[in-house]
């Protein structure tokens, strides 16, 4: 071809050629665990489903970031390997540097994780082994404080100090007064960062905020239920059906009569809130997932 008619392949062009790598990895890792599955204990299987799934996504985001981002290479190293968010271009773009944290918010971080580490590790100790399922949930709650609230803030604050803009992935998810500011703004922010990334940005244009919303809601209940339901065995669609409560709760509270009733800020925002959130999350963290997975975890953890 003569050299006036080559064609000049733009960056836009290499990016979509170069796509399916991107999500390579989550076409075959969760495949390549779920094929494990009768090989391992359940929480084992949990463990090793739930991190295929992320270390994929994880590599999703900064694939499709990567480009588009002009950043230093220790950037990429530290967002795959040292940091559980998913707000790849925030954390590659060295011109958002943020402030570091003040004492207030390390000291915070540290209370929670003591409180997390007390009640995996000290309260089911206490509760007598009658009551398997009542030391299930202590150890469960106990395990979301630790890495959640604690480990993972740590590490933020960690990257913070540096200029980093490692948001943290839970931000006081209980001073929300509406379910809109829980799931949209405060708890874990690296999923919502994900799914408005890849469900909801693309969907909202071609069939409203209202369904987008809800399908993002219909695909983290799936996803819940792959990795809660599946390696304890039993549940199936407990999860799910949590989620698209929470879809419907959002709907309800951005609806005219919702916003005519206040739900959606103040005391009966918080109220409607919980009513939707706490009221059914045995649906979330049902009886087959606590007695089969996290007791059987705990118990490994505590006999090391």
């Amino acid at each position: 071809m003569p050299l006036s008619e080559t064609k000049e392949i733009e960056p836009t062009e290499v990016a979509r050629s170069s796509s399916w790598i991107g999500w390579l990895p989550i076409s075959v890792l969760p495949l390549m665990a779920v094929a494990c599955r009768n090989l391992l204990p359940p929480w084992v299987f949990m463990w090793v489903l739930s991190f295929a799934i992320y270390l994929s996504l994880k590599w999703l985001t900064w694939w499709r970031a990567r480009s588009r981002i002009a950043h230093a290479a220790w950037r990429s190293v530290a967002y795959l390997l040292a940091w559980p968010g998913m707000d790849a271009e925030a954390f590659l773009d060295a011109s958002q540097r943020v402030p570091p944290p003040t004492p207030a918010t390390w000291l915070w971080a540290i209370i929670e994780t003591i409180l997390g580490t007390i009640l995996f590790w000290v309260v089911p100790r206490s509760i007598a082994q009658g009551e398997p399922l009542l030391r299930g949930w202590a150890a469960m709650l106990g395990l979301i404080l630790l890495l959640h609230f604690g480990t993972f803030q740590i590490v933020a604050l960690l990257w913070q100090s540096v200029g980093v803009n490692a948001k943290a992935i839970m931000s006081a998810p209980l001073r929300s007064t509406s379910l809109g500011e829980f799931w949209g703004k405060r708890w874990n922010l690296g999923f919502r960062q994900l799914s408005h990334e890849l469900i909801f940005r693309p969907l909202h244009r071609r069939l409203g905020t209202d369904v987008a919303g809800f399908l993002v809601f219909a695909v983290s209940g799936l996803t819940h239920d792959l990795v809660i339901s599946v390696p304890a065995r039993g549940g199936y669609g407990l999860p799910t059906l949590y989620f698209l409560l929470q879809g419907t709760g959002m709907t309800i509270e951005h609806s005219r009569f919702g916003k005519r009733l206040g739900l959606g800020s103040g005391v009966r925002g918080w109220c409607f809130m919980m009513v939707f959130l706490a009221a059914p999350v045995f649906w979330l963290f049902h009886p087959w997932f606590v007695l089969r997975v996290i007791l059987p975890f705990m118990q490994a953890i505590h006999a090391l």
